[in-house]
């Protein structure tokens, strides 16, 4: 792949520094207990990526995250404040209270920012209005102008300080199909997937543009992402990363197609990004099995109500820190690891699909660190010298940028 078309890592993802961090940071320990700052940390660690967590879009309000959340991680994602439905539900009116919150708290924090997402190809996750022209459906054309419109406003607001955006979101299809069916692609095909790009890049030409996915380490819908990011690279479009959602089972963490996966990434030339990771310690999968018919059963299952048995936490210890060891093995390819949530009782997997008491993080409730968060350290404490200075990538010239 040419200059042109592969992304370095820009010098806006790199850690902002600012002389005031420190003192915010030491006034904020008493909130979660002093335990924190005695810590290994996992942004310290992680010498050759980015250490990241999406976070409630209300943290500059929850003064008792901020300890653990400053001492462990470099990046932050909003989870639902800049997804098109939160933006802009009604045409035209921009709601951005919440992330500009936010954001600010990210960056006086020294904290680099994803934006999660600018496009969610699926209906239920898009304004109907985009879809609609009066009582008609809106052609291709109006469609790709909204589109424009929302991509220009929202990146446009956050210029410079939002490093990384998931430009396009879940637009591969699970079964036979290529792309999932919406009103994205009945009316346009592919090409709004490449116009997302298209605007976003030429609204901040720094950012790092990512296509982001669950199941895309799996063997059948790898072939279609390989097949999506061809055909952008090919046209030129810039796509710098691909997403990696990670939202994995205890025991069922598909290491060797995850490999196989960062392996294609890098011979693509593109970088990637674990932009969701969990380990659920109650597996799900039964749940969408033979059309649904297990779940009124496991709606009921809560087997760990009154505590994770230790048997569990360190089989969950063990496949945590062989996710590490290989992407360390891959630092040349990934560019930033996020968990999803900050804390197993903020976890998203204690009400999805159902409520349970669940434990797929590194801390516990009480922020407090589990097995997983030791063998996380461990794995990258092991990385030896010449994988430790991957994160800075000399820049191209303006000139040479996708």
């Amino acid at each position: 792949m040419s200059n042109s078309t592969r992304c370095p890592i820009w010098p806006a993802l790199l850690p902002r520094r600012y002389s005031f961090v420190i003192a915010a940071w030491v006034t904020m320990l008493p909130a979660f207990g002093a335990q924190t700052n005695s810590l290994p940390s996992l942004k310290t660690a992680a010498t050759a990526f980015v250490m990241g967590v999406g976070l409630s879009d209300r943290i500059s309000e929850r003064s008792n995250d901020w300890p653990l959340l400053l001492s462990q991680f470099n990046c932050v994602t909003p989870e639902n404040s800049l997804k098109p439905y939160a933006v802009q539900q009604v045409e035209g009116e921009f709601v951005f209270a919440q992330p500009d919150s936010f954001v600010n708290f990210a960056v006086t924090n020294g904290l680099q920012v994803v934006g999660h997402c600018l496009l969610w190809a699926k209906d239920d996750r898009t304004p109907r209005w985009f879809y609609q022209d009066g009582t008609n459906t809106a052609t291709s054309e109006l469609l790709l102008a909204r589109l424009q419109r929302h991509i220009e406003t929202v990146v446009g607001r956050y210029r410079g300080r939002i490093a990384m955006w998931d430009v396009v979101n879940e637009v591969l299809d699970d079964g036979t199909n290529f792309l999932r069916t919406s009103g994205w692609s009945q009316a346009c095909g592919e090409e709004f997937i490449a116009k997302a790009f298209e605007f976003a890049h030429a609204t901040d030409p720094n950012a790092l543009l990512i296509y982001n996915d669950y199941n895309n380490e799996l063997p059948s819908k790898r072939a279609k992402l390989i097949r999506l990011a061809r055909s952008l690279t090919d046209r030129k479009v810039a796509l710098h990363a691909i997403g990696l959602q990670g939202h994995y089972e205890i025991d069922r963490v598909p290491f060797d197609d995850l490999e196989a996966t960062l392996a294609a990434v890098r011979e693509l030339g593109l970088k990637a990004v674990v932009s969701e990771l969990d380990i659920d310690v109650i597996p799900r999968a039964r749940w969408w099995q033979d059309g649904g018919k297990y779940r009124d059963e496991m709606s009921k299952l809560d087997p760990y109500a009154e505590g994770c048995p230790p048997e569990i936490l360190q089989r969950q210890a063990e496949q945590y820190g062989q996710l590490f060891r290989l992407f360390r093995k891959y630092s040349d390819v990934i560019a930033r690891v996020s968990f999803w949530n900050l804390h197993d009782g903020q976890s998203w997997l204690n009400g999805f699909p159902w409520r349970r008491v669940n434990y797929p993080l590194l801390f516990d409730r009480a922020g407090q660190p589990k097995p997983a968060f030791d063998s996380v350290i461990a794995a990258l404490r092991q990385a030896p010298e010449s994988e430790k200075s991957r994160l800075v990538i000399e820049p191209t010239t303006p000139s040479q940028k996708p």
